[in-house]
């Protein structure tokens, strides 16, 4: 236990804490059992150091960290760890990277009922299913997904702007009036295309660093690791997988042929489906449906689009088209917390209420002009005029 508490405070002693994730408030750290889900590289271990530090200072005898991918297990389990803990009056246990650690949930689970009174939160990948985990932890459990920052939350660590979030309504019923508010204290259009290119993950902020790059790493690690490891998908696919992807990021939004893809990627169309929807949970592709109500239309995809910019910029073989990089935005940023549909008219249906089309400065709204809560997402605005909303504005919803 000394190797992690060491480890505990050299980590907690490098912390930054100015700055967290949005995500910090709309958690109920009251809940004795916390799940944080999210893609590798967007700050799930930063949130829970800056949560220890906030609330139980560096006593790691009260609260502590660990990774479970520390060399430690390969000699102890986990219940090893939490008895030791908890003679020495440890309250709050944050474990990192639980889909590393074989059979994780049934020991989870174990420590939640044999310990009442200890507190366990902990992280993993955005394909951990906990739901059909070994040992359903459903009615035990508290999950929240993270994703990456949002253009509102680069502002803030990037360049020391605060402000505040706005919801969806806000935005589409005053959207005037958010807009001003927003450049009344900076010119989001100055900072709107580095984020685009450079901003999703947290790890922009390290010096010294290749940051596409680094986003490659992600991937690959992502592809080669985690999906065989938590999507049962055959290792000797990988190459496969990888070739689809990258051909989805240099045609995104990607008009789905499903047999096509079958054929370029040398799988059966049930296989091309079954990976798709593992990209998805993988936060590496975002999947549109024109209906999501209708289980027969959503055997298959209308669009596939990058799960974010930066990933469209890592991996895109060729140059990125400004309409691609916009709706690619769009879909990252609606999706955190609301549904989002492959629209007949128009681009995207939100919420199975509002239309919207996505554009440049000059679209005119033409194919929406006969549509209720119809409204263009237009780039390279500022101000918002009738139903002509700024692009970036809907990077201020987390």
């Amino acid at each position: 236990m000394e190797q992690l508490q060491a480890q505990h405070a050299r980590l907690l002693s490098h912390l930054k804490t100015q700055y967290k994730r949005s995500l910090m408030n709309e958690i109920n750290w009251n809940t004795r059992l916390i799940a944080i889900r999210g893609a590798r590289g967007v700050g799930k271990t930063t949130l829970l150091l800056q949560y220890i530090k906030e609330i139980y200072g560096n006593n790691p005898n009260i609260a502590l960290y660990a990774s479970l991918d520390h060399l430690y297990f390969t000699r102890h389990s986990l219940i090893d760890l939490v008895e030791d803990f908890h003679k020495k009056g440890g309250k709050c246990l944050c474990l990192d990277e639980v889909h590393k650690y074989d059979g994780w949930s049934r020991e989870i689970k174990n420590i939640y009922d044999g310990f009442p009174d200890l507190k366990i939160v902990f992280t993993g990948s955005s394909l951990l299913n906990i739901l059909n985990a070994e040992a359903d932890l459903s009615r035990r459990c508290v999950s929240y997904d993270l994703q990456g920052l949002s253009f509102r939350e680069y502002l803030l660590f990037k360049e020391d702007i605060a402000l505040p979030i706005v919801s969806l309504e806000e935005i589409l019923q005053q959207p005037l009036e958010v807009s001003e508010r927003v450049l009344n204290v900076c010119k989001p259009l100055k900072y709107f295309n580095s984020y685009l290119q450079e901003g999703y993950y947290p790890f922009f902020l390290e010096q010294n660093m290749d940051y596409l790059t680094q986003v490659q790493k992600v991937v690959n690690l992502i592809l080669e690791i985690e999906l065989p490891q938590l999507g049962s998908v055959d290792i000797a696919n990988v190459r496969k997988i990888k070739s689809l992807l990258s051909v989805v990021s240099s045609g995104v939004p990607f008009a789905v042929d499903i047999s096509k893809m079958a054929q370029t990627a040398e799988l059966n169309r049930n296989t091309i489906i079954t990976y798709l929807a593992y990209l998805n949970r993988a936060k590496l592709l975002n999947l549109l449906y024109s209906d999501k109500q209708n289980l027969k239309r959503m055997q298959k995809p209308d669009k596939i689009y990058m799960e974010n910019c930066n990933l469209l910029h890592a991996l895109s073989l060729t140059h990125v088209e400004a309409g691609t990089e916009r709706e690619t935005f769009f879909v990252n940023q609606l999706t955190y917390h609301h549904q989002i549909e492959y629209a007949k008219q128009g681009d995207f249906l939100i919420d199975r209420t509002y239309t919207i089309e996505v554009g440049g400065q000059s679209k005119d709204g033409k194919q929406i002009a006969d549509i209720s809560n119809a409204f263009i997402a237009a780039d390279n605005i500022e101000y918002a005029l009738g139903n002509k909303i700024p692009l970036w504005l809907f990077g201020f919803l987390y």
